[in-house]
């Protein structure tokens, strides 16, 4: 007999419908999780396809994973099963054929003598929870699991934890493969564990909100790291047996050559995950125990292309719109590798393409595809590096102009002579703060006079973890801190703000990121500067004067509103 505690014969009846759920629909839009529109899509789905209500629900991508896991537990009045909460090894293995666990979505959690604890990834399907209770003579309580979860707990518990429950067999053998090396590789990279392990690992990321994937080999096993909000949070531990078919399985998804283990690969994905299409950039590394591999996940949906929805306030928004609607000129944006630079380009590029103006790009990569605008890869390989791209994006009749990075003087000087010549022109450059990318553009060879006649603004920005609503906290040294940092005048009587940690956001206290920022726009004042050779300090110095608002202040004023932490402003701003 199943029991779930807190859950009436009447509540259970409509969920012993294998494909048809109706109270259940009717519960997500009492609680406001489904509007009627959409509850009628579902129902719709459901008649026609003959899927279970809760398939829909994630396909059509109206319920993350998580949430309707929660929906579900509150609807049965159970509980939801967390990732640490499953076991290191196999409950009732002897008891239980694996398969029948696999066909249930099934993990045994706990068994004594008088009950037996499971996680499902369907509970809304009773047949198989009642069946394993009469077979086992057990009462039955159940858990609510998250698919990606499960998927990713199966693997680990029966499929590839050890290598032994079906799992690929070692790889051994020379960095150049045979015929029959490549063959046996194709065959393990087509095996149900493996390719269910890489489903998990990349459905387990999505809903995450990773931004990347690494799967990195070390001596005697494959650690793999999510990069979440920023900040690298260590997952799993794989046999190394397991590596070589992991490895695989992605390079045939990404259309790399498997045979190649001695040179970088480069590669894409499109998968649909969740139902929404997700984009995946692939790169391979050859190390000394292996190939490391790591997915970017570029996520349509999540992407916010607006100056707002990246973290500007509204006066740098408006100031930073006026500056890139100038008919020509250069505007760049700098910062270390990873702080959003080529995301705010493209905000900028959306911007401008509601007007009636064509715009070419040349990018390493190209991260998304933008509609209405002419996007170019370089290939350095063939000769088509940033600055022949340049030059011959001016035959194309432009009237914006993108280029990832300026890296060289070449690249730097067509750039000036293509805003001289009446286009405007969108780049990046690798420098701590803006007033430094003026020296580094000298330094790449660029005359002050040109200088001064073209660049018309510099953004220096970085990415911040943003703090969980749920469990942020004003910090209680807000005054000392703010004196020791200088502040103690412009933000005398202001409370700063600090992590906490709660299930919303696994703990660590943040969720999602924003950026802070420092825009110079090149005003006479400056330029007088940069002719008379001016060092960097004194061209900061000079633009605070006229209202800039530095990375450290841009910052601190986030940790005032609640947005950011005094601590990772600190982290994000100690190398400017």
């Amino acid at each position: 007999m199943i029991t779930s505690p807190g859950v009436s014969q009447n509540q259970q009846e409509p969920a012993n419908r294998r494909h048809d759920c109706p109270d259940f629909i009717d519960f997500l839009v009492r609680n406001g999780r489904l509007d009627e529109t959409a509850a009628g899509r579902v129902r719709n789905a459901v008649a026609s396809a003959g899927h279970s209500t809760d398939t829909v629900l994630l396909e059509l991508g109206l319920l993350p994973e998580a949430d309707l896991a929660a929906a579900q537990a509150q609807y049965l009045s159970v509980n939801v099963v967390e990732l640490e909460q499953y076991p290191d090894t196999a409950v009732a293995e002897e008891l239980i054929p694996k398969s029948f666990l696999r066909t249930s979505a099934l993990i045994p959690l706990s068994l004594d003598e008088q009950t037996i604890v499971v996680a499902t990834a369907r509970p809304m399907e009773r047949e198989s929870i009642e069946a394993l209770g009469y077979y086992l003579d057990r009462r039955v309580e159940v858990r609510v699991a998250r698919r990606g979860d499960w998927e990713q707990a199966f693997g680990r518990i029966y499929e590839i934890a050890d290598g032994k429950n079906g799992g690929p067999a070692p790889i051994e053998g020379p960095e150049i493969m045979h015929e029959g090396d490549v063959e046996r590789l194709k065959d393990i990279a087509r095996e149900a564990p493996v390719i269910r392990f890489v489903n998990s690992l990349i459905g387990d990321a999505v809903e995450r909100r990773a931004s990347d994937i690494h799967i990195e080999p070390l001596a005697d096993k494959v650690q793999i790291r999510l990069r979440i909000d920023g900040v690298l949070v260590p997952t799993q531990i794989l046999n190394k047996s397991l590596h070589a078919g992991v490895t695989s399985r992605i390079k045939i998804l990404a259309r790399l050559n498997i045979a190649e283990r001695r040179l970088p690969q480069d590669g894409r994905i499109a998968l649909p995950i969740r139902g929404r299409e997700i984009d995946f950039r692939v790169s391979t590394v050859p190390t000394l125990h292996g190939e490391s591999v790591v997915l970017r996940v570029l996520d349509r949906k999540e992407l916010q292309l607006e100056f707002a929805s990246l973290g500007f306030g509204p006066m740098a928004a408006a100031l930073l719109t006026r500056m890139i609607n100038q008919p020509n000129g250069i505007v760049l944006v700098s910062g270390p590798t990873g702080s959003g630079k080529t995301t705010t380009l493209y905000a900028a590029i959306c911007e401008l393409r509601r007007k009636q103006r064509k715009i070419l790009t040349i990018e390493d990569p190209v991260e998304y595809h933008l509609d209405h605008v002419i996007q170019t890869q370089v290939k350095p390989q063939i000769g088509l590096d940033f600055a022949a791209g340049l030059r011959a994006f001016l035959r194309q009749d432009p009237d914006v102009i993108m280029v990832g990075e300026i890296r060289d003087g070449e690249t730097a000087k067509t750039a000036v002579q293509a805003s001289l010549t009446g286009h405007l022109v969108l780049s990046t450059v690798h420098t701590n703060s803006a007033a430094a990318s003026v020296s580094r553009l000298i330094d790449m060879g660029v005359e002050d006079y040109l200088l001064v006649s073209t660049l018309r603004a510099i953004v220096a920005q970085r990415l911040v973890r943003k703090l969980c609503t749920e469990c942020r906290k004003v910090r209680l040294d807000s005054e000392a801190l703010l004196e020791r940092l200088g502040l103690s005048e412009c933000c005398r009587g202001a409370l700063l703000h600090e992590a906490g940690g709660c299930p919303a956001c696994e703990g660590s206290g943040y969720r999602g990121r924003t950026t802070i920022h420092e825009i110079m726009p090149i005003t006479a004042a400056l330029q007088e500067l940069i002719l008379s050779g001016a060092t960097e300090r004194k061209l900061e110095e000079a633009a605070r004067s006229s209202g800039m608002q530095t990375l450290l202040e841009s910052g601190v004023a986030k940790s005032i509103a609640g947005e950011t932490s005094v601590d990772e402003v600190l982290r994000a701003t100690s190398a400017a």
